[in-house]
């Protein structure tokens, strides 16, 4: 296997981001779980047929998205997932696959809709006041075109919204679904904004308010546009990958050099999502 290339034409993805996907489709089809261990960098890139910088880079990328786990002095592994459990089928989840980000998508929409929802019914003054706050940080971060501060209120935004159903499990479900959604972030969208931060922001204050009025349908009303904006962003953004790819793939189509990365170079993009 050709070591992966973006092609010159639309979108550049470095190498390591192409790389980081064959290897979570490795993982899959070996239906290898978490704990398990991997070959060695060298043993990875001769399975994947990439270069080592390259393989180097992806396994970091994919450590720190949570996706691996590196030990030193005794391997690269499949991480655990988080709560321990080592059947969960998500530990399979791809994160650059149109099937798998739609089904994710979908369950946001379910749980997020109802945690606004209760939200609406049960938030008290002070719950009230945290998912303005986390709001309106998001529209400041979103002016000033600070992904990583409205990354962080986009965050805090949710986690309030999750924490006023007054329901552990909502809450919990809220951060887990996120934080599979941060891994699309990182491999898709590389560092930059999949959509407006400005929309999400302002999409993020009109739920506040629901909220902050008790007007529960309309608060979950506002959640599921909120989730589908998002997933527009990204049906948009998968489908351009996989038409470079298949230009990437066409006899003739010129392509750029590997994204090698220099030693000590992590190539790691900034979780920038609009969600």
């Amino acid at each position: 296997m050709a070591d992966p290339s973006p092609v010159s034409d639309g979108p550049y993805r470095p190498g390591y981001e192409l790389v980081a996907e064959q290897l979570l489709e490795h993982i899959a089809e070996q239906n290898l779980r978490p704990g398990d261990r991997l070959p060695t960098e060298a043993g990875l890139a001769e399975i994947l047929g990439a270069s080592r910088n390259v393989t180097r880079e992806a396994v970091k990328v994919l450590a720190a998205i949570g996706r691996l786990s590196v030990r030193r002095g005794a391997g690269i592994f499949v991480a655990e997932v988080s709560g321990g459990l080592v059947d969960d089928p998500l530990s399979h989840f791809r994160p650059t696959s149109m099937e798998d980000v739609l089904m994710l998508l979908d369950y946001r929409t379910v749980i997020e809709s109802q945690t606004a929802r209760r939200a609406a019914g049960l938030a008290t003054p002070i719950e009230v006041r945290t998912i303005r706050e986390g709001a309106r940080s998001s529209l400041t971060a979103a002016q000033q075109n600070d992904g990583h501060a409205f990354a962080r209120a986009d965050e805090a935004f949710h986690d309030a919204v999750g924490a006023a159903s007054h329901n552990v499990f909502l809450r919990s479900s809220v951060a887990g679904v996120r934080r599979l959604a941060s891994q699309s972030d990182v491999l898709l969208f590389h560092g930059d904004a999949p959509g407006s931060l400005e929309v999400a922001a302002r999409q993020h204050l009109a739920i506040a308010e629901a909220v902050a009025a008790g007007e529960a349908d309309l608060a979950s009303e506002l959640m599921v546009e909120h989730i589908a904006t998002t997933q527009s962003q990204f049906e948009r953004k998968i489908r351009d990958r996989l038409f470079n790819l298949g230009e990437r793939a066409a006899p003739g189509a010129p392509a750029r050099p590997p994204a090698d990365s220099g030693p000590g170079d992590s190539g790691l993009p900034p979780q920038t999502s609009v969600s």
